[in-house]
């Protein structure tokens, strides 16, 4: 039995606690809820989309990393295949980032709708300019449409910059008077509201500060415990007056937890969770870049005393961990990372370890389960380690790697 004290700043929290506490509620620790990946969005609030696709894209690789070998196409079907009028289960939008959100929710992100309404500068877009009211018109004649079928994203072909379609589209999309429930690929697929999603969600009659308490309520059953920062930062809240009456009102309890010196809070379920022992099954797994167990660079030092950062667009010279570097959990912590790649060859499509880094003395057979069971998730046959850290891991961890894939 976990031993909680109270003091007189709130519950006492050992750090391995907290830490666990944050696993179970990340769905990383103890038995899934649920296999499903719906139910998984739900217990997340958000799931963050990225175009970047190496072992595979970010929001592919958030349900891995916690049920397991989900068959990708399940996550499309979860996120983006059209189900009808007024019945979508999801939409995207800017919470943490770009995210998958269920639709539910659509009501709580009023605050943000109004707030880009009031914005006249958007891509210089103005509420009533030819381009926006073009776009709403097809949509009500013809749509649902991607952006190709409104007219194309860009002003030339091979130029970044967005036409004043896209320009259009994309600042309907952020004002709430566009939607998009579904994608067909990798292309958005933008609706009217009122046709694509469930009738009870389609309102905006929450105030700004209903808005916050909601989210933060979600923000705090989705970490177990956070900081002012960690929380607000889940749905990248700002302006927010009064944080502890916020929480409060949220239904969050403060905490203190070791060795992070500042104030914390903690959701009624992760306590729950805690006082009932605290313990399960861990993941052993790959984590996204973008898992929104790791988004905060803070909070994952705090948490796990790894500092990581994304070195996609870092220049390949100065990039310490590679491209992609994914995480390695195992055991509720993390112990290492490796940056990914795949390439076809004649027998089959091989998962490559571009660089991997074993930062912890027992990190070597967690990342070979780990790579061997995404190999498989993605379909590789076979699994070549390149370079890694320490160089004196390098043969034991190929040979580790040989020996899980013979027969």
């Amino acid at each position: 039995m976990v031993a909680i004290t109270v003091v007189d700043m709130g519950t006492a929290l050992t750090a391995a606690e907290a830490r666990r506490a944050a696993l179970h509620a990340q769905g990383l620790l103890g038995a899934p809820r649920s296999r499903s990946v719906p139910t998984l969005l739900r217990s997340l609030g958000a799931i963050q989309l990225d175009t970047i696709s190496v072992l595979a894209r970010s929001q592919e690789l958030v349900p891995f990393a916690r049920l397991g070998a989900v068959g990708r196409p399940a996550v499309h079907q979860a996120f983006w295949e059209p189900r009808g009028p007024g019945s979508a289960r999801t939409f995207e939008y800017w919470a943490h980032a770009a995210c998958v959100l269920p639709a539910e929710d659509w009501p709580l992100f009023a605050f943000r709708r109004r707030s880009y309404r009031n914005r006249n500068d958007m891509w210089g877009m103005a509420p009533d300019s030819t381009s926006v009211r073009g776009v709403l018109d097809r949509l009500a004649a013809d749509g649902p449409l991607t952006t190709n079928e409104l007219g194309g994203a860009r002003k030339t072909p091979g130029w970044w910059d967005w036409s004043e379609v896209k320009q259009a589209v994309e600042y309907l999309l952020a004002c709430g008077r566009v939607v998009c429930v579904e994608r067909r690929g990798w292309r958005r697929v933008y609706d009217l509201p009122e046709r694509a999603l469930p009738e009870r969600a389609l309102h905006d009659e929450l105030t700004d500060r209903q808005c916050q308490v909601e989210l933060v309520t979600r923000a705090g059953r989705a970490l177990g415990v956070g900081t002012r920062s960690d929380l607000l930062d889940y749905y990248r809240l700002k302006n927010v007056a009064g944080f502890a009456d916020v929480a409060y009102e949220a239904g969050l309890e403060p905490v203190e937890v070791e060795g992070w010196g500042q104030q914390a809070w903690a959701a009624p379920t992760a306590l729950e969770f805690l006082a009932a022992g605290g313990r399960g099954r861990h993941r052993t797994t790959l984590l996204s870049p973008f898992d929104s167990l790791i988004w905060e660079r803070a909070r994952t030092e705090r948490m796990f005393g790894l500092s990581h950062r994304l070195e996609a667009y870092v220049p390949k010279p100065k990039r310490v961990h590679g491209y992609y570097a994914m995480p390695l959990l195992h055991g509720g912590e993390l112990l290492g990372r490796v940056d990914p790649a795949r390439e076809r060859s004649r027998d089959g499509e091989v998962l490559i370890a571009r660089q991997v880094s074993l930062e912890k003395p027992r990190a070597l057979e967690p990342m070979v389960a780990a790579l061997r069971e995404a190999a498989a998730w993605v379909g590789c046959t076979a699994i070549r380690v390149e370079s890694v850290v320490p160089e004196g891991s390098a043969e034991p961890l190929r040979r580790a790697v040989d020996a899980v894939e013979q027969p």
